[in-house]
């Protein structure tokens, strides 16, 4: 029974369904935005229901710019190690170090064969996979002079130049279930990840014990590795048996998972859009609240910080803060005071100011990330606002038909650009709501109840989502006019422009006065 004191992790489990490509990528997008860490997809490389799993993953890494991305788990008897090892590489370079490398000695003989993968036993499997691991920790390590060389029964690389290194120290997880597998993930691995449904009662304490002993045989410490979950579940109104009942349940029990067996990261199996974000919403924030109260009762080890965090929250931008501690470093993003409306929708110099920022406290690298994961959130809304401009003005412009017009918005095709600029902005606009509302509901009580010197702030804040709710229906109402009127671009031009003015201005005023108090409360 053991907390290994990792900062929690709440990510997804998205089917690579090839039958509707558009949604598969959609969901995994809208596990970002609701504010989830980390996006996974099985690899079955045999199964031509599903799309390439790698390639799936190259083409959300694109889409998406602060969620971390695995393979859960990498199908490693039909992925070439040196191989995989340049494409983890290659992925992580492109997606600023988002990027972690789930691992699989294999399952489904019959289909591996098939494909003309070689067929092992559970023994063979597992000194396939630790000579895997040896080629591609070699493979990325730049450092050592002269080639790669492992003579392996299995895989044999003979001098293999070295290369590229990563962006960020990629860590590996394992799905394991049988000891074998469990003593390598403590000699060798980063991450232990099984599935609840596959395990039994006591399964994950028993695992808990093999792994921390092979690690402490090996010379590390049980805490070098992360302990991960995936799971699946139903909400409802009332409880009725294990992950099946209200979100407050689901959070109960989560909690008791990572205070009980050192579980850090839970990993929901669904496509259900309501169901990531009831996760990511409430789930998420309460668990996080349940451990950290233990914690700081000083019920559970103190957090370890020996190694770097695989799937926290994205890394801060050299632009914003340096990830050194020290004196407060994250820039909230100015407003350029540019207007595009004449209309106004609030007077900004009625705004509250919170408490001054102590000039002498100082702030370590975990609660720098904090503060500018704010930041970062934001971002991802100032980058989709501008594509709606962008896509206006080339509407308008006749430069984009229905099938371009997809690439850009990833949606269904529509029959004429105004429909499909359409279906784009009222996505955009749940995407704010939804926003709003889990900052209404989690980031601003807590806020409030842990200083209240912050109250007119966030009852400004409060406000101010009120107004631009209002703004957002005007830009549906505009919506409705420009499909069924010629003369409705202006009018959509007027309503996104106002839209523009008032998030814009209050995204700002919201990290001005948020992101030091976010991170000196310790408010993830």
């Amino acid at each position: 029974m053991s907390d290994y004191g990792h900062d929690l992790v709440f990510g997804s489990f998205v089917t690579p369904s090839a039958g509707n490509p558009d949604r598969t990528v959609g969901v995994a997008v809208l596990a970002e935005q609701v504010g989830l860490d980390l996006v996974t997809f099985q690899d079955h490389p045999y199964q031509p229901a599903f799309l390439d799993t790698w390639t799936l993953l190259s083409f959300v890494a694109a889409r998406t710019s602060r969620v971390h991305l695995a393979a859960n788990v990498t199908n490693l008897p039909l992925r070439p190690p040196a191989v995989l090892a340049r494409s983890v590489a290659s992925l992580d370079l492109l997606s600023g170090g988002r990027i972690t490398l789930g691992l699989g000695a294999g399952a489904f003989w019959d289909a591996i064969e098939a494909m003309g993968g070689r067929r092992l036993t559970p023994g063979q499997g597992v000194r396939a996979l630790e000579e895997a691991i040896e080629v591609i920790r070699q493979l990325w390590d730049v450092e050592t002079r002269g080639g790669v060389r492992v003579d392996g029964e299995f895989y044999r690389v003979v001098g293999a130049k070295r290369g590229p290194a990563p962006a960020h120290a990629v860590p590996i997880w394992l799905g394991a279930y049988k000891p074998r597998m469990l003593q390598l993930t403590g000699r060798r691995a980063d991450g232990w990840l099984p599935t609840l449904g596959y395990l039994q009662p006591g399964d994950l304490t028993r695992g808990n014990a093999i792994i921390d002993d092979a690690a402490q045989q090996a010379g590390r410490s049980p805490q070098d590795v992360r302990r991960l979950l995936n799971i699946a579940g139903q909400f409802s109104a009332v409880g009725r048996g294990p992950l099946d009942g209200p979100a407050e349940q689901w959070a109960e029990e989560l909690a008791g998972l990572a205070l009980e067996e050192g579980v850090s990261a839970f990993i929901l199996g669904s496509d259900d859009p309501d169901d990531l974000r009831r996760f990511a919403g409430e789930v998420a924030p309460a668990v996080r609240e349940l451990v950290a109260a233990e914690r700081d009762q000083g019920a559970t080890p103190e957090r370890t910080t020996a190694q770097p965090e695989p799937v926290a929250a994205s890394p801060v931008r050299a632009s914003r803060a340096t990830a050194a501690g020290g004196a407060f470093a994250v820039v909230p993003t100015p407003d350029d005071g540019v207007r595009r409306s004449e209309q106004q929708v609030w007077d900004e110099s009625t705004r509250p100011t919170g408490p001054a920022p102590d000039p002498e406290r100082t702030y370590t690298p975990q609660e720098q990330a904090t503060g500018a994961h704010l930041v970062q959130i934001h971002d991802g809304l100032r980058a989709e606002l501008a594509q709606i401009h962008d896509l206006i003005e080339q509407v308008a412009a006749g430069e984009i038909d229905a099938g371009a017009a997809r690439s850009h918005i990833n949606t269904m095709t529509m029959r004429q650009n105004r429909w499909t600029l359409g279906v784009y902005c009222e996505s955009y606009c749940r995407i704010v709501t939804t926003h709003h509302t889990i900052e209404d509901q989690s980031f601003f009580p807590r806020l409030r109840a842990r200083d209240p010197r912050l109250g007119p702030v966030v009852d400004r804040l409060e406000q101010e989502h009120h107004v631009i709710h209002d703004v957002l229906e005007g830009v549906d109402r505009a919506l409705v006019a420009y499909v069924g009127s010629p003369d409705g671009l202006a009018e959509l031009r007027a309503a996104v422009d106002l839209l523009t003015d008032a998030l814009l201005s209050h995204l700002s005023y919201e990290e001005r006065e948020l992101v030091e108090p976010l991170a000196r409360l310790g408010i993830a």
